[in-house]
């Protein structure tokens, strides 16, 4: 009869304390200006590639409306990382963490929460930003000058991989717990496998993988599928290779933080 009491417990506080959880963190997600000022800019900064590239005329013939409309998506992707950064590492410059922890006890719950809403968030932005890119350059761009292809597969892989981004700064964040350093880390992370990769001889289309961005440009190029563009590893291994690592990254930034904080 206890057991069967306590698991009813079990089964009805933890949807209820998962819910307390994500409207925390929404209420302090949209009420953060740093936080809001950068989403607001990653969401404006692939609409505003695509309007500067077609106006300016600067694609190449061989490019893609697709990979041309998102000339800036890379930087997006980065200031997606560095919200991501921001939702944990501004508690704990401002003292609020602790008011979180007490709120909330359990700190699986309170990362699970801050990892759903921004990859929830970004994944949304991304999406509806990156699309309205497509749209604009398709409109702005010469027709039949630049291969179109079918983006929409791409465009949800590229929403995607913002989503990773953003939780592999949640992570960091989570492990560095400093604003500056963490952002810092966070761009490194995003740019070190792809600028190093070729040093590792044979394993290099892994380790060049092993990155948001990478999966990113990859993906952008997918509008023309052809091998050369897509890249050794390719655009959707390379998505579910970094993912996984951001999972295992999160997970360890979550054991960290029982341990400092026990």
């Amino acid at each position: 009869m206890t057991t069967r009491t306590a698991t009813a417990a079990t089964s009805t506080t933890t949807p209820a304390l998962a819910s307390r959880a994500l409207s925390y963190e929404w209420i302090k997600f949209r009420s953060v200006r740093s936080t809001v000022w950068t989403t607001a800019a990653t969401a404006a900064l692939p609409v505003l590639g695509a309007v500067f590239v077609a106006a300016t005329g600067s694609l190449q013939p061989d490019d893609t409306v697709l990979g041309g409309s998102l000339t800036l998506s890379v930087v997006a992707q980065m200031l997606a990382a560095v919200v991501g950064a921001l939702v944990v590492t501004g508690e704990y410059s401002s003292g609020t963490i602790r008011t979180t922890f007490t709120a909330v006890p359990r700190r699986g719950a309170v990362l699970a929460a801050k990892a759903a809403l921004v990859a929830a968030v970004m994944y949304v932005l991304a999406l509806l930003s990156c699309s309205a890119a497509y749209v604009v350059g398709s409109a702005m761009l010469p027709d039949g000058r630049y291969a179109q292809g079918d983006p929409l597969p791409a465009l949800f892989g590229i929403a995607a991989s913002f989503a990773v981004a953003a939780v592999l700064g949640l992570a960091v964040g989570t492990l560095v717990r400093h604003s500056a350093g963490a952002v810092t880390t966070v761009i490194g992370v995003l740019l070190l496998p792809s600028l190093f990769g070729p040093l590792f001889g044979d394993a290099e289309r892994w380790i060049a993988g092993l990155s948001p961005t990478a999966a990113l440009e990859k993906l952008t190029q997918t509008s023309d599928a052809t091998a050369d563009t897509v890249g050794s590893l390719g655009p959707w291994p390379s998505l579910l290779l970094v993912a996984a690592c951001t999972t295992a990254l999160t997970l360890a930034a979550l054991l960290l933080l029982r341990r400092r904080d026990a």
